[in-house]
Formats: structure tokens, C-alpha cells, sequence
């Protein structure tokens, strides 16, 4: 099976390892990724701040370049370029007017043809083959964070409950682990007020981190880079505000998938977590 592959800046840069954990777990399960060509920028997340048409060009042209290039899904890991990529589509496919002048604008057709997925919709697809070939069942209880991006707005996204999602669950379940009930699932952990706020993302990201802790997930698993970014680099501002010492890891969904597929740690980047997250693999002990 082909799928579109936009990897987006953040994969490229600071979240490598989210990358390289799609990567070589689209290849154990046997999805070939084609990347859209000459892919640009999709904005996120200031430039639907910024100016409305260039929120709508960026996506756009990354979406007509898809097109182009013969695709008919394109998968966008990051849930911010996830995201962005969905309801730039959605607009431009209910007024005509603006994808025409959007159209004009980066020279190319907007026909909104081309369809966005996240990862969690294109691994749910592969669920079965997962449980088939898994070779080291994860067998510990973690947290599913899905954040807000992945799941709203509903109307647009149409992907999973927004309120209480499952489709990670179902993930981790498949490879061998137990995906606890806990309260914090799909609350913001503070996404780009990383940059401006850190005491809030501190604080936004702390209760994140002590709920997942107190209903004994042993690790987080997010699908976003930003909330790794929050849950992870920022642990040192999350503890000092709890005035605690939590070292539980971050993973990236394909990074715990990867492992239970018997994936070596260093193709799935794990070594490149501020939080420690090798002591997860299956054959260790914690």
C-alpha cells in the first residue's frame, strides 16, 4: 500500500525522532510512504494567525502538489500540520469563491481532492498486522495523550470521539500493552506558548504528567511533536512547579509500536529523549 507522506518542518528539525519511527515502522508493516513533492511550510501554527489567505496558500499548495504528483491521501504525523492541512481543505471545499483566489494565488488548482490523514487513522488500518507481528508485547500500562489538534474540531477532522478518542488505545492494545483510563487525554498541554510561556506550559503540561503518574501509566504516548516537545524538554519547569520528581518517559505512538515490532531503539530515535525512554523497551527492566 501507498500512501502520501508530508513530514512537515518539525519532523525534519526538532521531532527527528517522530520521523524515523514512521519511517521504519511503515516499513515493518508494509506501507510505502511517497513524500509530496517540493513540500512547503504549512504555517503552523502562527500564519492563520497572521494573514487568513497566506493560512489557506501554505496548505494548499502542499495539498496541490499532492495532486500533482498522483496522490490521492497525503499522511501528515505532525497533528499540528495535521491539522492545518484539514481545515484549510475544508474551507476552500465549502466556498469555491476563496479556492479559486487561493488557486490564483499560488498558481496551481485547488480541487480538494487529495485527502488528509493523521497516523493514528493510517496505523488503525494496520491494527491487525500489528498484533501479528508483534514479537516483544510491551506488557506496561501507558497513557494515550491525544491533545487537542487530533480530534478537533470534530466536524472538520472527523477522526475518533473528541471528548474520550480510542483509536491510540486500540494501538497499544494491539502490540501488547495496557492503555490506562486516566482524565487528561485530549486536554492542551500548552502547544507554542512553549516559546512565550513556559510557566504555563509548565503548568498546562504538569497536570498532564501528574494525572498520567497517578493512574500508573508507566509511560505517555502522544502523537504530536508539540506535546512531546511540552511533556519532554520541559519536564525540568514541569517538576520544579509540581515540586516533583517525575521521570516518566514521552514516546511518540510509533516509537512504542516500533519497539513491540522488535525495532532496534536507534532506528526509532529513542535515544534522542530528553526524559529517558530506553528503560521502556520490552526485554528491560524499570
Amino acid at each position: 500500500m501507498k500512501i502520501g507522506y508530508y513530514p512537515g518542518c518539525s519532523l525534519l528539525g526538532s521531532s527527528r525522532e517522530f520521523d524515523e519511527s514512521v519511517r521504519a515502522v511503515a516499513q515493518a508493516i508494509g506501507l510505502e510512504l511517497v513524500e509530496v513533492p517540493d513540500w512547503n511550510c504549512c504555517g503552523a501554527s502562527s500564519a492563520h494567525v497572521l494573514d487568513h489567505k497566506l493560512s489557506l496558500a501554505l496548505p494548499a499548495r502542499i495539498l496541490a502538489q499532492a495532486e500533482a504528483a498522483g496522490l490521492t491521501e497525503v499522511l501528515a504525523p505532525c497533528a499540528a500540520c495535521y491539522n492545518r492541512l484539514a481545515s484549510a481543505r475544508a474551507e476552500l471545499v465549502a466556498d469555491p469563491a476563496a479556492a479559486a483566489e487561493i488557486a490564483a494565488i499560488i498558481e496551481m488548482p485547488v480541487t480538494g481532492r487529495v485527502k488528509v490523514v493523521n497516523v493514528l487513522e493510517v496505523l488503525d488500518r494496520f491494527k491487525d498486522v500489528i498484533r501479528e507481528k508483534t514479537v516483544a508485547p510491551l506488557g506496561r500500562k501507558l497513557a494515550c495523550y491525544y491533545g487537542c489538534l487530533l480530534v478537533r474540531p470534530p466536524k472538520v477532522v472527523a477522526f475518533d470521539r473528541a471528548e474520550d478518542p480510542q483509536s491510540m488505545d486500540r494501538m497499544v492494545t494491539a502490540a501488547g500493552a495496557e492503555a490506562v483510563p486516566w482524565n487528561f487525554k485530549t486536554e492542551c498541554c500548552g502547544a507554542a506558548f512553549s516559546v512565550t510561556r513556559t510557566d504555563l506550559v509548565a503548568r498546562m503540561s504538569g497536570r498532564i504528567v501528574a494525572d498520567a503518574v497517578r493512574h500508573g501509566a508507566e509511560a505517555i504516548v502522544v502523537a504530536c511533536p508539540m506535546c512531546q516537545s511540552n511533556l519532554d524538554m520541559r519536564r525540568p519547569e514541569i517538576n520544579a512547579g509540581l515540586g516533583a520528581d517525575y521521570q516518566i518517559p514521552v514516546l511518540f505512538i510509533t516509537q512504542a509500536l516500533g519497539l513491540a515490532l522488535g525495532l532496534a531503539p536507534a532506528a526509532l530515535g529513542l535515544q534522542r529523549h530528553m526524559v529517558p525512554a530506553l528503560a521502556l523497551q520490552p526485554s528491560a527492566t524499570v
